[in-house]
């Protein structure tokens, strides 16, 4: 609780919002978490959701939910909502249309396929009080699993899949200052301070994903420029989201295509496109090495290591193209 000029209490504002295009399932159940979890006494907390192009059943629930939460007789409990709708496709465009409805000093993502533990608003609200000199904060992300997954999602030997298909950012049990300096943390679960946007910007809607598209770097990429502009970040353990493991994407298929969108979102944002549009010759050879070494696999769990792989090897020479076409068309702006 902070204390006005005037010495009265004045309870301290958090927003948590959500993105989410046509999966009112999953945005239900991440509702029902947040509602569920334990709630702050000295922080006034709200939802603002940005339905991006959804064509399901999004809007109604949405709509369901506010009338429910503004009457009397059923909002105990309910966190208050707000909601707007993008109708231009891609993840950063409503980000972006969500921005300027912030009112509240620190606004918290919540990707819409999260569960939030139970003491994830409580531990976002005291981590903010705990560090007033972090302009972000960011907590773990672990996947969701139930037991149902394939024995090889858990396998640490030498044919282990990496990085998985399922988010997941974990740098241990302790606080960590400047957490970027181990690996740059996403959008899934992290902690602004709401005025950072006058300072860093929009998302790009360059490397944000659209619709179900397997790409997306656009939380990386701001919060690398919300670093270059002198933002301090902090890990904290104890502010935990669960990411929903979709069976769908632990088939080969996707797997395979995840591994070379990512690669290839990392390349590009890494701008290693040294103005040259030659790929590299080193490119060329792990591509190569890795396309030998499907063919003279043993067994499904080396093939499939050596598929990702070479997935990954060829998102990297898409991502080189990429960066080396983006440094060309700036170059005639």
């Amino acid at each position: 609780m902070s204390v006005d000029l005037r010495g009265q209490a004045v309870s301290r504002t958090l927003t948590v919002l959500i993105s989410s295009h046509n999966r009112a399932g999953l945005l239900e159940r991440t509702l029902r978490y947040l509602n569920e979890a334990s709630h702050p006494r000295d922080w006034s907390v709200e939802v603002l959701v940005a339905a991006n192009a959804c064509t399901d059943g999004t809007h109604t629930l949405l709509d369901l939910y506010t009338c429910a939460a503004s009457d009397p007789a059923t909002r105990e409990g309910r966190l208050p909502l707000r909601w707007v709708a993008e109708p231009r496709m891609g993840k950063s465009h409503a980000l972006n249309s969500a921005i300027p409805l912030l009112t509240s000093e620190r606004v918290a993502f919540v990707d819409d396929d999260h569960r939030v533990d139970s003491g994830y608003l409580e531990n976002v609200c005291k981590s903010a009080e705990r560090y007033p000199e972090a302009d972000i904060l960011c907590g773990r992300i672990l996947p969701d699993w139930d037991g149902s997954e394939p024995a090889w999602v858990h396998d640490n030997g030498p044919y282990r899949i990496y990085p998985l298909p399922v988010p997941r950012y974990d740098l241990g049990d302790r606080p960590l200052a400047s957490p970027q300096e181990t690996t740059t943390p996403g959008g899934g679960n992290l902690v602004l301070r709401t005025e950072l946007f006058d300072t860093v910007g929009d998302f790009s809607t360059v490397y944000g994903p659209v619709g179900r598209g397997l790409g997306g770097a656009e939380d990386h990429e701001w919060v690398l420029r919300a670093i270059a502009a002198g933002a301090v970040v902090q890990y904290v353990p104890e502010i935990v989201q669960y990411h929903f493991v979709d069976p769908g994407r632990l088939q080969l298929g996707y797997v395979v295509r995840k591994a070379f969108e990512r690669s290839a979102s990392a390349v590009r944002l890494g701008s290693t496109g040294d103005g040259k549009g030659l790929v590299p010759p080193y490119m060329i050879r792990k591509a190569g090495g890795y396309s030998l070494a499907v063919l003279t696999s043993f067994g499904s769990n080396e093939r499939r290591f050596h598929l990702v792989r070479l997935a990954a090897s060829l998102g990297e020479i898409k991502g080189h193209m990429h960066a080396w076409m983006d440094g060309s068309a700036q170059s005639r702006s």
